[in-house]
């Protein structure tokens, strides 16, 4: 058996290239939309790519199943679990609780496992001739490392009202039958620390079904049904904007994308029209670097491993947009963007000072600054993380309004007062400054966040 674990660190989300050597054929699980990557593995290795799964209807991204089949004469092997609504749209070989897939020697049994969504299913790997017993799962958002998918995001993300109580409870009815699993069972999971499709995710890329029932909190409440839902309800991330979208894409017949686009580098004309006619403009710079100069309107989403996350709460899918990059960083930022469906890219380009646009900067404070804005009845100090994060711990007479809801939140903002922002380390604040100067109004960013301010003032 060939095994090959592929992992997008911008979504935290895992592919799986699993092959038969001896008979030159192979699977993909929960392919990513830019599919190269598995095309180079498959030409390496002298290997056929027959066989394209996932595990259910993603919603965290756009899933290059369909791309890949293009590309390969591939079938899809997709789950026809989950009732009437839960089907996917498009033509595929349908997948129930107990059949089989044949991939040379290799042999995949398919496990329903609903409570993540309804159609979810997970794949039991057996590599014959070598041994009868399997040796792998592949769970998808099922099970994770330490932790499990979240039956919220349907409800929350998807608008699918009354779901999330009735998927907690198949998720409690699945984890009782995945503690059935021999414990010497390897299991890889679709994503890793830093999803949304989680609260708890462990960094470790793959575990044993053993490890987890004594070490993943969802197999502590043996007989307390109750229990379990209670936790695995409170608490959750606000899902990204986008999650809705994916959901939608990836069940639905859709144009298809085969290569990673090239975008063109725009003239200082082309550029000036567009910037003119309004056109969103994303920053993708280090935060220092726009804080210093930039174009008056620019949203900075630097692009690093959350540029797509951010992105996908601040860009619509029927909007075009331009970046801001160095040509070198554009195959990179092109695939994180693809890789949710944002193909919407006008051009880009590389200096803001040759554009004859002037810039601004952004007042950015240090912790002696913002000290003396706590308590200061002529100052709002604006917390933009997470709900969770602010319940957690936050500055005294801070008010908690998340950067990813911020537009539709301004007015929470006091504009007769002065403004002060931060959140833990700085990135997400320096989005919502951007975002405040878009709307005309201007903010201080305590860049130094609440790791500064929790390491800092006791």
């Amino acid at each position: 058996m060939y095994f090959q674990h592929v992992y997008d660190k911008s979504l935290a989300q895992a592919s799986y290239f699993i092959g038969c050597q001896a008979k030159g054929e192979a699977i993909v699980i929960d392919a990513k939309r830019d599919i190269d990557t598995y095309l180079e593995i498959a030409k390496q290795n002298n290997m056929k790519i027959t066989h394209i799964a996932e595990t259910h209807i993603h919603a965290d991204f756009l899933a290059g199943s369909r791309e890949l089949a293009a590309a390969t004469g591939a079938k899809m092997y997709l789950s026809n679990e989950g009732g009437e609504g839960w089907q996917y749209e498009f033509e595929h070989v349908g997948l129930k609780h107990g059949d089989v897939i044949t991939v040379g020697n290799l042999i995949l049994e398919i496990l329903h496992t609903p409570g993540h969504t309804p159609e979810s299913i997970s794949f039991l790997l057996t590599d014959k001739p070598a041994t009868d017993k399997p040796v792998m799962v592949f769970t998808g958002d099922f099970v994770f490392v330490g932790d499990i998918g979240r039956p919220d995001l349907l409800e929350k993300a998807a608008g699918f009202i009354g779901t999330q109580e009735k998927g907690a409870r198949q998720m409690y009815e699945s984890i009782q039958r995945f503690t059935e699993l021999p414990e010497y069972v390897q299991v890889w999971p679709g994503h890793g620390a830093g999803s949304a499709c989680g609260k708890a995710l462990g960094a470790v890329p793959s575990s044993t079904v053993g490890y987890e029932l004594i070490r993943n909190w969802a197999f502590q409440y043996a007989d307390n049904e109750a229990g379990f839902i209670d936790y695995l309800l409170d608490g959750q991330p606000e899902p990204p904007k986008y999650f809705a979208m994916m959901k939608h894409l990836n069940k639905v017949d859709r144009p298809l994308l085969v290569e990673v686009p090239k975008h063109s580098k725009l003239s200082k004309e082309a550029f000036l029209q567009a910037y003119q006619d309004g056109i969103k403009i994303i920053d993708t710079r280090n935060k220092v670097d726009f804080a210093e100069a930039h174009l008056p309107g620019a949203i900075n989403i630097q692009g690093n491993n959350s540029f797509a996350t951010w992105c996908g709460w601040f860009l619509n899918y029927e909007e075009q947009f331009i970046l801001i990059a160095d040509e070198s960083q554009m195959d990179d930022l092109t695939r994180k963007l693809m890789r949710i469906g944002l193909d919407n890219v006008y051009g880009f380009i590389d200096d803001v000072t040759a554009l004859g646009i002037p810039t601004e900067s952004s007042e950015i404070i240090d912790i002696q600054a913002f000290k003396e804005s706590v308590d200061n009845p002529d100052v709002q100090i604006v917390d933009v993380r997470g709900e969770n994060e602010f319940k957690s711990g936050h500055v005294k007479g801070a008010d908690n309004v998340f950067v990813g809801t911020l537009e539709k939140n301004l007015a929470k903002i006091n504009t007769n007062k002065e403004i002060v922002i931060h959140c833990q380390s700085g990135d997400r604040a320096t989005i919502a400054q951007s975002i405040f100067a878009r709307n005309g109004i201007k903010v201080k960013n305590y860049s130094g966040g609440m790791k500064e301010w929790s390491e800092t003032v006791k």
